[in-house]
């Protein structure tokens, strides 16, 4: 007898998972061409997630113990709506558990969390040159925002 795979789970970032969260964190840096500094992520990460000052909601994905994916959201507020939503800052899936739906049912869990909170909508940016990416969203029911995002460093946050 076949047993059937195990499958994949949806759950709360926790404390001990922060080491594989790092790893993904970097591995989607990484990805977007970008650079992180592990040491600082470890040193500062926690106090977001699960101190005092949290307000970043952190989910993962896991089979059999492994982690293999994350997102990140927080919640943000529009001054032109004058109403609160939530920002998706980052969802990630390590390319091996990509196409087998995961990610949708990432996306949909963080609508459930923005209906939880009473929020009317979502926002995320990805690179443009990511077209997969874009049409995942886009298969998912987003539409693309005619913006260009810009950022300015104010202060020194260590790269790798």
């Amino acid at each position: 007898m076949t047993s059937s795979p195990v499958p994949y789970e949806i759950r709360t970032a926790a404390p001990d998972d922060l080491p594989r969260l790092i790893d993904l964190i970097a591995d989607h840096a990484d990805f977007e061409r970008q650079k992180v500094n592990r040491t600082h992520l470890a040193e500062n990460l926690p106090r977001y997630l699960f101190g005092a000052d949290a307000r970043l909601s952190v989910m993962v994905a896991g089979r059999g113990g492994e982690l293999v994916g994350y997102g990140a959201a927080s919640i943000e507020f529009s001054t032109w709506k004058a109403a609160c939503f939530l920002h998706l800052d980052c969802l990630y899936l390590a390319p091996q558990s990509r196409g087998a739906g995961l990610g949708a049912r990432m996306l949909a869990a963080f609508e459930n969390l923005a209906r939880q909170q009473n929020l009317g909508w979502m926002e995320w940016q990805t690179p443009d040159w990511n077209i997969d990416a874009a049409r995942f969203y886009e298969r998912n029911g987003a539409r693309a925002l005619p913006k260009l995002r810009f950022a300015k460093t104010l202060s020194h946050i260590p790269s790798r």
